[in-house]
């Protein structure tokens, strides 16, 4: 490599780190929350409705006024609702995050979920939770403020007989299982006593507004942490489909597989043919009571647990890659979008953005290619360190060595900051990636193959670190070709 193409790879990192960090901070929840929603005096408006619900609620109407805000985006979510909405008068809550902030408001009290996998805080959670939402009546507003991450930041059997260690070793499971969010997802919605709509059926007469963040794809917006206020569309049936479908059953804690082999598994409010489950919680000494199974009984959407809900996404991937986009352009690029590999395996997502790459490139030599989405990653070891977002990376670089000197970058990165078990959001590479790891001592193919590919870009200085970003608007992924 000459010194002007060193030159130019590096200006292409850092290019590339600025659509990234500058599509992401454009994606600002306060300014998101102005666009869709305005409160003024005791009144909210919503600025853009769908025509799901009112656009008008007088929070006058209301004697309590309950807020739940739950997953990675949930303390400025919390911050900014509290601070738009003048009222404090009833207004009570629970905030379940990836940290409890240093400023916290004495009217909520605030838990540590764990992620990925959930910790004694995200069952404490959703206990306190439960038991705040069976207090509420007609005369109660309940917002939820959901985002990305809240699956395993706040959870808790629907068999209270399963234990916190089961429940880890479920979550684990699922994450190295290859399955996309929407799948993994529905098997969670069957397990827990909070997810699938149970939160909205836990105050049955209140009036609700779920506002979102999602981190999953706009088709499938119960997926989003588990969809704790939407009515769910899949059924028990679907969730054991699943387990034969990615081997789960063997693999799962007995008391799980136990769980999910029960003939009389409730389904999720949503179905037709959902019944309120009844577990035995655990006995202190002697045997467990013998359970009542209450009648089947119908329920849809209009069920009024659902039926005077409203639902308002706050910002989404779209959002993030229009920013990307508009920044890329005014980088002078020309800019190409294409988002179809939206849960595919990483190898097979990398390829395929890599042709495409080449391809757009012979006709268009200063390029941006920009995919949003998430990719999957199937475990079938212990993993190193590392993430999707660094293993995608990492399996472009190997492809990029094949075309020395030429003046090709690609980022992938998570918009939560975070990729798999690292402080990394993801990773750069280009043409002398492969190279320059060597010289380093590592072996790429083997970091690969161990899922360790985080050492090996922290190593030559191509991580992408950004810190916890209060967002999670699934991942970006940016693919640039200078002449």
């Amino acid at each position: 490599m000459t010194p002007t193409s060193e030159s130019v790879l590096d200006a292409q990192h850092g290019t590339a780190t600025e659509i990234f960090t500058g599509a992401l901070a454009a994606c600002n929840i306060a300014s998101a929350f102005d666009r869709r929603i305005r409160f003024e005096g005791t009144r909210m408006q919503r600025l853009i409705s769908d025509g799901s619900g009112p656009e008008e609620i007088d929070l006058a109407a209301f004697k309590k006024i309950f807020v739940i805000a739950i997953g990675k985006a949930a303390v400025p979510m919390l911050d900014t609702l509290l601070d738009r909405m003048k009222r404090r008068q009833g207004v009570r809550g629970i905030c379940c995050a990836g940290q409890r902030p240093a400023k916290r408001n004495w009217r909520f009290r605030y838990f540590e979920g764990g992620h990925p996998l959930p910790n004694e805080d995200s069952f404490n959670a959703a206990r306190a939770t439960l038991a705040l939402l069976r207090k509420a009546r007609k005369d109660t507003l309940i917002f939820f403020l959901i985002s990305g991450g809240g699956s395993a930041m706040f959870d808790l059997p629907l068999d209270p007989q399963i234990t916190l260690e089961e429940t880890i070793a479920f979550h684990q499971l699922l994450v190295a299982s290859g399955a996309p969010i929407n799948e993994i997802n529905t098997l969670r919605k069957h397990f827990s006593a909070v997810k699938g709509g149970r939160l909205a059926l836990a105050a049955p007469d209140a009036a609700k507004v779920s506002l979102l963040l999602p981190d999953v794809p706009l088709r499938a917006l119960d997926a989003l942490a588990s969809g704790p206020s939407s009515p769910d569309h899949s059924t028990v049936n679907d969730a054991r489909e699943l387990l034969v479908k990615y081997d789960l059953a063997a693999m799962l804690p007995p008391s799980i597989r136990a769980f999910f082999e029960r003939t009389d598994l409730p389904e999720s409010p949503g179905n037709k043919g959902w019944r309120p489950p009844f577990f035995p919680k655990p006995a202190r000494s002697g045997p467990v009571p013998e359970r009542r199974v209450p009648a089947v009984t119908s329920m849809t959407d209009e069920d009024p647990a659902f039926q005077n809900s409203v639902f308002e996404i706050l910002l989404s991937t779209h959002d993030l890659v229009e920013n990307a986009r508009a920044l890329a352009q005014k980088a002078g690029f020309f800019t190409v979008v294409d988002n179809s590999v939206d849960d595919w395996d990483y190898a097979a997502a990398a390829r395929y953005l890599l042709e495409r790459f080449h391809a757009l490139r012979a006709r268009h030599p200063r390029l941006c290619l920009i995919s949003v989405g998430e990719v999957t990653v199937t475990l079938n070891r212990t993993p190193g360190a590392g993430g999707r977002n660094q293993q995608f990376a990492l399996t472009c670089a190997l492809e990029l060595q094949k075309h020395p000197g030429q003046h090709l970058t690609v980022l992938s990165a998570g918009s939560d900051g975070i990729d798999g078990n690292t402080q990394a959001a993801g990773a750069i590479a280009d043409p002398t990636t492969v190279e320059r790891a060597r010289t380093f001592g590592f072996d790429p193919e083997q970091s690969l193959a161990a899922f360790d590919a985080c050492p090996l870009f922290t190593a030559i200085g191509d991580s992408v670190v950004t810190g916890p970003t209060g967002h999670n608007l699934r991942d970006v992924r940016l693919l640039i070709a200078e002449e």
